[in-house]
C-alpha cells in the first residue's frame, strides 16, 4: 500500500462520486477498543455494480486500496510504508471482502483515539474510487501487571522486556502479552491471550529458555498456561483444571525448567466424547404401552 500525501487523497475523495454508482464499499473493524500495539483488524467489503467483471490490482506505483487515518486532532497517522494487496477479481454483482491489519501499515503503538476510512480505486483510473464509511476506534495502554527484562538467547547484547497487561473493555477483563525491544523501546509484539478472572492473581515467571510463563484463571474452573519466547511467539498453550490440593501452581525446578503442579490437564477431545455420551431427554426412546 502506498500512502500518498493528503492532497492526492483529498483529490481522490473529491472524485469518489464518479465510482459510487459502480462500487458499493464498507469498512468494519474487529472491535472498537484495542490495546496499543496489538493488531487492528479491518475488513473492507466491495460489491461490483459496474455490470462487468472488474480486476483490482496494483499498477506497480500505486495500490488499488488506500486508507485515510487521523487522530483525535485531525492529524494524519504516520504510515509505515508500502503494501501490496495482490489481485481481487469480482464478477458483475459479486461481493468480496479483504482483511487488513492496519497496525502493519500505520504507526499505532501509542494510545489515542483514531478514525479510519478506506478508498477502493477503480481499475485503470487511480483518481476514481469509492470511499467507505468512517469508523472510530481507540487504543489504550492497558494496565501493567508485571514486567521483566531478559537477554535474548543466541544474540549477545540484545535484551527484551516481557510485559503482562490487563485491559477492561466491553464488560470483561482480558490479559495480554507484550514484548518490547529494550534498546529501542519498539514494540515487538502485543497480543491477546484471553479473558481473565482476577479472582486469582495471574502467575508469571521466566524459564531457563528465556520464555515467559504465564498462568491465569480463564473461567471459574479452568486455568490457562502460556509460554512465549522473546520474539513474541506463543510456544505453548495448555488448559488445566484445579487439582486435589487447591489451585494449580507454576513450579521452577533447580535447572530452571518451569512446570505446572497440582493440576488436572484438560483434554478437550475427551471432554467432547464425554458430553456426547450424555443423551438428552428428548433422545430417549418413546414409551411403548
Amino acid at each position: 500500500m502506498t500512502f500518498r500525501n493528503s492532497c492526492i487523497l483529498s483529490l481522490a475523495l473529491a472524485l469518489v462520486g464518479l465510482a459510487n454508482g459502480q462500487l458499493s464499499t464498507s469498512l468494519k473493524l474487529s472491535k472498537s477498543q484495542y490495546v496499543a500495539g496489538e493488531p487492528v483488524t479491518a475488513v473492507v467489503t466491495i460489491t461490483n455494480h459496474a455490470g462487468q467483471e472488474l480486476t483490482f490490482a496494483s499498477d506497480g506505483r500505486t495500490p488499488w486500496l488506500d486508507f485515510m487515518m487521523n487522530d483525535r486532532n485531525g492529524e494524519s497517522a504516520t504510515p509505515r510504508g508500502n503494501a501490496n494487496f495482490g489481485r481481487m477479481t469480482l464478477r458483475a454483482g459479486e461481493t468480496m471482502a479483504r482483511e487488513v491489519d492496519l497496525a502493519q501499515y500505520f504507526q499505532l503503538s501509542e494510545p489515542g483515539n483514531f478514525s479510519v476510512t478506506a478508498i477502493v480505486h477503480m481499475p485503470g483510473n487511480r483518481l476514481e474510487g469509492s470511499s467507505t464509511n468512517r469508523v472510530l476506534f481507540n487504543q489504550s495502554p492497558g494496565v501493567l501487571y508485571w514486567s521483566q527484562k531478559v537477554g535474548v538467547a543466541g544474540r549477545p547484547g540484545q535484551t527484551r522486556e516481557f510485559r503482562v497487561l490487563t485491559f477492561s473493555g466491553d464488560q470483561k477483563t482480558q490479559i495480554y502479552a507484550q514484548i518490547k525491544d529494550d534498546r529501542t523501546g519498539q514494540n515487538v509484539r502485543t497480543f491477546l491471550l484471553g479473558d481473565v478472572l482476577l479472582l486469582r492473581k495471574p502467575l508469571v515467571t521466566i524459564d531457563r529458555g528465556q520464555r515467559l510463563n504465564l498462568m491465569f484463571l480463564a473461567t471459574p474452573t479452568m486455568w490457562v498456561h502460556c509460554q512465549i519466547d522473546t520474539d513474541g511467539k506463543l510456544v505453548n498453550r495448555q488448559i488445566h483444571q484445579r487439582g486435589p490440593q487447591g489451585d494449580p501452581q507454576l513450579m521452577t525446578a533447580a535447572d530452571g525448567n518451569v512446570s505446572v503442579a497440582n493440576s488436572i490437564p484438560y483434554d478437550p477431545k475427551a471432554a467432547a466424547e464425554a458430553r456426547a455420551k450424555i443423551h438428552k431427554l428428548s433422545d430417549r426412546p418413546a414409551m411403548v404401552y
